[in-house]
């Protein structure tokens, strides 16, 4: 009877060990997670504190960088009026040479309108040959182009020129071009223009090639046109010789006219109602460098 009783104690005695280690090890295990997730709330509790503070911070921030960035670009537009001044005083020719080019363009304009009284000669025989030879389309092309041309001399009558004005007149040469062996030189708008004589010479080449066709002319040469021979239209007087111009007139004719006579486009394109010549033939007619 007292085994049996002291069985029962030691029973009941372990039971009551194993239920105490077990609230211990609950309680332990309970700390831990509160203190891991106090641990996590001050954590966020910081960053959110954190980023008050930083958003708080951002007008000031902004303001600073703004202002900064303010006194930069007025720093950097000082620097560029600066360097724009000295580069267009050291662009500008002298006074001398500015009366010599004045003295050429006079007698270059001069030149120029007798050519064109010359070319108006020419073409009360070309209109004669031309109705002989029942080429219809010819002659319609070649009559809008002298109207073209005539109504740009109009223009230029009757608008005044200041040459003193001009910049671009007076500036000293940036880009180097090669012809017939030799070399030359150019400003900006000189540069320009000999660009335009090639798409001109291109946009009435081609128009003149697909009149050559629709009549369908046997000896048709682009040589034998009017306005190849003229190679005036565009030419304003000012800035390049008529004799570089009219060159590179007819070297984008020559190509824009073997394309309107064969229906191609091997040398330039149609868009927005204009014929224009290639971006690459073009650079290869001029072959200017800029220095």
């Amino acid at each position: 009877m007292l085994g049996m009783k002291l069985h029962i104690l030691r029973r009941m005695l372990v039971v009551a060990v194993i239920s105490v280690v077990a609230l211990l090890g609950m309680n332990i295990t309970t700390n831990a997670h509160q203190q891991e997730q106090d641990q996590q709330d001050k954590k966020k509790e910081k960053k959110q504190k954190q980023e008050k503070q930083q958003k708080a911070q951002e007008p000031a921030k902004q303001a600073g960088q703004q202002q900064q960035q303010a006194v930069q670009q007025q720093q950097r537009t000082r620097a560029n009026a600066e360097r724009v001044g000295q580069s267009q005083q050291e662009l500008r020719l002298s006074q001398q040479r500015q009366q010599q080019l004045n003295a050429q363009q006079q007698q270059r304009l001069v030149q120029y309108r007798q050519q064109v009284q010359s070319q108006d000669r020419l073409w009360t025989q070309r209109s004669l040959l031309l109705q002989q030879q029942r080429r219809t389309a010819q002659y319609r092309f070649q009559q809008e182009y002298l109207e073209r041309r005539r109504q740009q001399m109009l223009d230029q009558n009757t608008r005044s020129y200041d040459y003193n004005s001009d910049p671009n007149f007076y500036s000293a040469p940036n880009y180097r071009y090669s012809r017939g062996g030799r070399f030359y030189e150019t400003n900006q708008y000189g540069a320009d223009l000999l660009r335009q004589a090639v798409n001109y010479g291109y946009e009435e080449g081609f128009q003149a090639g697909r009149a050559d066709q629709q009549d369908r002319w046997r000896g048709a040469s682009y040589q034998s046109s009017y306005a190849y021979q003229d190679a005036n239209y565009g030419y304003t007087g000012y800035y390049v010789t008529q004799t570089e111009y009219s060159y590179y007139f007819r070297e984008g004719f020559r190509r824009g006219y073997e394309d309107g006579l064969n229906s191609r486009s091997q040398y330039g394109n149609y868009s927005n109602g204009n014929y224009s010549i290639l971006s690459q033939i073009l650079s290869q007619i001029l072959n200017l460098s800029q220095f």
